[in-house]
């Protein structure tokens, strides 16, 4: 009999793999899912510690870049800290036994394990997906499986390795995490339709396959991360934070500022010190040059030109830019699909518009997001506390950073209250099932008790308001033939 997996075009021999992998992460299921509060959170700690200190974590960032060609050794180093905001809120919420109690509702709640957690890696987040996964699984007690991107499978491989030490160190089972080392696209699918869930971080043909697997999923969309930038704002900061989010670890994160709308009074000032913070600005002959590498035909953003330092990025379209300068800016030439500057760039690239009037900065930032990006996050440099409302009202987002840095904020900061993670839930607008941070709670199930309470039944005018006729709700006679 042939198994379901090898119709989808695994091999006999990743079949093998597959199957030797759910064996153990049963069992490894079977001891997790008995530790108390105080194990699974030491086992946490141990798994963090063994990749997020410093000395580890660089080599894992050298090995990652090198192996994939695709990222800024730098500023992908800062990734190590967002190990250690996960841990952070891991270890400052409850997982087993009773989690939390609502006594004037009668309600406690139970925490109990997913099961068996499918991970889906991307590319460029080889190392940083795994330990976030890994400490929210543990914390959970879960098992997870890692499917790397075969890009930079090795680092994943690496990463998950050390993770597996510590938890022998500590007296667990290592299988309690997993990574395959057969990976391609069918090999992938075939974990995502075994698993009890499937955390899918990465492009949208993954994201959607997770969806279409028939597990249930958490799943990210994609970003074209935009900023307002109105009078009121601190010209100084917006600059230094555009170039803090659009140059970390060279663009590739779906969170780095693509697009900014500038208020027309402000516009000349911020675009002055944008290139005082190392923007290059590019002429009209360089920029058409730049789409030519940039997009296809057809519009597709071609991978070439994919989180590379804007030297390489302007040589790929023929011409040279200084060593000091950190990204380069173009002016948007329109908003629209026929319009790709208006769309997600996934390098050092910064489009810049102009605008009159706060109605038209939300015309325009709607016009984007119609483009591509809905559901991720947009943001807003300002003092206006009704802008800031205006934008909250108007933006069909999840998340709005207002006077931060998208790339630093939007996935959990230590200056902020959005919840630590690396997957970025983007509700219905990206085809996501969650329109927030996907955290701890999403890979937990949770019991709910509840005993009998005060009858808390309002009455039909409090109900009903003014539609209530009690007329209508008099007596009625039977009537029979």
């Amino acid at each position: 009999m042939v198994a379901p997996e090898a119709k989808k075009g695994i091999t006999e021999e990743q079949q093998e793999e597959l199957d030797a992998v759910f064996a153990r992460a049963q069992k490894a299921l079977a001891t997790i899912e008995t530790y108390d509060q105080a194990r699974v959170d030491r086992l946490c700690q141990a798994v963090a510690w063994a990749v997020a200190n410093k000395q580890t974590f660089t080599r894992l960032v050298d090995m990652g870049i090198a192996e994939s060609g695709l990222g800024d050794p730098v500023s992908r180093m800062g990734k190590r800290m967002k190990i250690r905001g996960v841990l952070r809120d891991a270890l400052r919420q409850k997982s087993v036994g009773l989690i939390e109690e609502i006594p004037d509702k009668g309600i406690a709640k139970y925490g109990k394990p997913a099961g068996i957690v499918a991970c889906i890696v991307p590319t460029t987040n080889p190392d940083l997906t795994p330990a976030g996964n890994a400490i929210y699984g543990i914390k959970a007690r879960d098992v997870v499986i890692f499917s790397p991107h075969p890009r930079s499978k090795k680092t994943s491989f690496e990463t998950v390795r050390l993770m597996r030490e510590a938890l022998e160190r500590e007296g667990a089972p290592a299988d309690i995490l997993q990574c395959l080392t057969k990976v391609n696209i069918p090999m992938s699918q075939a974990l995502m339709a075994r698993a009890d869930l499937i955390v899918a971080t990465g492009g949208q043909p993954m994201v959607r396959a997770a969806y279409s697997s028939g597990t249930p999923a958490y799943g990210v969309g994609a970003g074209n991360s935009t900023m307002i930038i109105d009078e009121t704002a601190d010209i100084e900061e917006a600059a230094r934070n555009t170039r803090l989010s659009k140059t970390s670890d060279f663009g590739s994160g779906c969170s780095a500022d693509g697009n900014l709308i500038i208020e027309e009074s402000i516009f000349d000032k911020l675009l002055a010190q944008l290139q005082a913070e190392g923007g290059y600005l590019a002429n009209e002959q360089e920029k058409a040059a730049l789409r030519k590498v940039m997009w296809g035909d057809d519009g597709h953003r071609l991978p070439d030109t994919v989180a590379i330092a804007p030297q390489q990025l302007a040589k790929a379209a023929g011409f040279t830019i200084p060593a000091s300068c950190k990204f380069i800016i173009v002016h948007g030439d329109g908003i629209g699909r026929e319009h790709p500057y208006s769309s997600e760039k996934l390098t050092t690239l910064l489009a810049v518009y102009r605008y009159s009037g706060f109605e038209q900065a939300l015309a325009m930032m709607r016009g984007i997001y119609a483009v591509g990006g809905k559901g991720h996050s947009c943001g807003i440099y300002s003092f206006d506390q009704d802008h800031i409302r205006r934008l909250a009202l108007a933006a069909p987002v999840s998340r709005i950073m207002v006077r931060q840095p998208q790339s630093k904020a939007n996935a959990g900061a230590f200056n902020n209250g959005m919840p630590m993670t690396s997957s970025l839930g983007c509700g219905t607008w990206g085809g996501n099932i969650v329109s927030e941070n996907v955290h701890l709670k999403h890979y937990m199930n949770t019991t709910w008790v509840s005993v009998p309470i005060k009858e808390d039944k309002p009455s039909d005018e409090e109900l009903f308001g003014s539609f209530y006729d009690p007329a209508l709700e008099a007596e009625v006679e039977t009537i029979t033939t």
